[in-house]
């Protein structure tokens, strides 16, 4: 597929990137049978070879119509397309570049502008979404059941990781301090560092980690999403500069934003050799956990839990598998799930953004993981834990929550610098 880029374009490294990625697609159309959106509607143009056509015109500088925004935005950019396609296409790529010249070549009506600040300025920053959070959890006994049903559980205890000195001796890796994660799931990485701790590793969060930037680089808000991105590098450059091991993140969508950091900041004079060393330590929590002895580390008595597998983790992350081996070598025994590629719907701001199309791919992801009686579903990510949790009968929680207290380690530690 041949691409003139439009003036905006020529020269630029994303021009260039887009006109290889396209150059790359064959549009053979194989990626449309794995494509969630694609199977539900039906139409070309909610599938990846439509889509692609979509942002070639964008591209070339034709202008956006209604309809086409329509069609983008209805992508999950779940990247099942990717793992799909025998050519290699970079289609989640692609899609960021496209979207963000849509954004600043028509911007969205102002109602839907407004809408996606607000869902960044509230949920890219815990201190926002904390006392909103609590207010809601105050209330819910009071709103009609269907409104209560969207609000998540308040979490057992609220907690953050130990912030220890540069001089702490031993093995050290440092902790992403995230947005929603540490209001509304506390418990993932208590566990991650409870675990980690049997194996004498210790768990650093520096104070100043936050957002990995996702939320906002997906919502074409890409100048502040790297303004996050930096953030986070200056926070743990001191820590990296000490010799920590890894960055380790529990958040599967976080860890494809953070391994991708040396990328997107690649032109910036002043962050592109240290976003390449951070994104070189970037490690998904299973990746530290799969070459470790975790004999002494195995449940008396492991569940039977069926596992999600986020779109983030097998399709971006390219780690398909990768915890249902450590489940099985822990002892779980998991139970069958069908189309384990498939979307549940979550995808960032996506189920708030399309809800229709969200709860029609949540409905079909919790029939397939209850169809083999679990006791629990398992998952790696939190916006697929909570969008999982609002419709499934069976407990939901990331599978470290599930390891750390089926081996006995459930209560918070004393922790520092909260």
């Amino acid at each position: 597929m041949q691409i003139e880029p439009a003036a905006v374009l020529k020269g630029t490294s994303e021009g260039q990137e887009a006109a290889r990625i396209l150059n790359s697609c064959v549009h053979c159309g194989f990626c449309n049978a794995t494509c969630p959106t694609y199977r539900l509607l039906g139409n070309e143009l909610d599938g990846p070879r439509g889509r692609i056509y979509l942002m070639k015109s964008l591209l070339e500088g034709d202008p956006v119509s209604g309809r086409s925004r329509q069609h983008l935005d209805r992508c999950l950019t779940c990247r099942s397309c990717e793992t799909t396609c025998p050519s290699g296409v970079e289609y989640g790529r692609l899609l960021d570049i496209g979207r963000g010249l849509m954004e600043q070549s028509t911007p969205p009506p102002l109602w839907r502008r407004w809408q996606r600040w607000a869902l960044r300025a509230l949920m890219a920053d815990p201190h926002r979404l904390r006392p909103l959070m609590r207010m809601a959890w105050t209330l819910a006994p009071l709103l009609p059941g269907s409104l209560r049903q969207r609000i998540p559980p308040a979490p057992r205890f609220e907690s953050a990781l130990s912030s220890e000195p540069l001089t702490a001796s031993g093995r050290r890796m440092l902790a992403l301090g995230g947005c929603v994660q540490p209001v509304l799931a506390p418990g993932i990485d208590q566990a991650a560092s409870r675990m980690l701790g049997r194996l004498g590793i210790r768990l650093i969060q520096a104070p100043a980690s936050g957002c990995c930037g996702a939320l906002s680089y997906h919502l074409a808000a890409h100048e502040e999403a790297k303004a996050f991105m930096r953030r986070n590098i200056d926070a743990w450059w001191p820590w990296v500069e000490q010799g920590a091991e890894a960055i380790v993140i529990t958040a599967s969508g976080c860890g494809v934003m953070v391994k991708d950091y040396g990328r997107i900041l690649r032109d910036d004079p002043d962050y592109a050799g240290k976003a390449a060393r951070i994104s070189a330590l970037a490690r998904d929590i299973g990746e530290v956990l799969a070459p470790a002895n975790l004999d002494a580390l195995k449940p008396l008595r492991p569940r039977r839990l069926a596992f999600h597998a986020p779109c983030t983790l097998q399709h971006g992350q390219k780690l398909g598998g990768l915890v249902e081996n450590l489940l099985t070598r822990l002892g779980y025994e998991l139970t069958p799930v069908t189309e384990t590629h498939l979307c549940c719907g979550s995808a960032g701001a996506y189920s708030i953004l399309q809800p229709t199309l969200a709860r029609q791919l949540r409905n079909a992801r919790v029939s397939a993981l209850e169809a083999g009686s679990p006791e629990g579903i398992a998952t790696a990510n939190i916006g697929c834990l909570l969008h999982l949790q609002a419709q499934a009968r069976a407990p939901v929680r990331h599978w470290l929550e599930w390891w750390a207290e089926d081996v006995g380690e459930t209560a918070p530690r004393t922790l520092e610098n909260r």
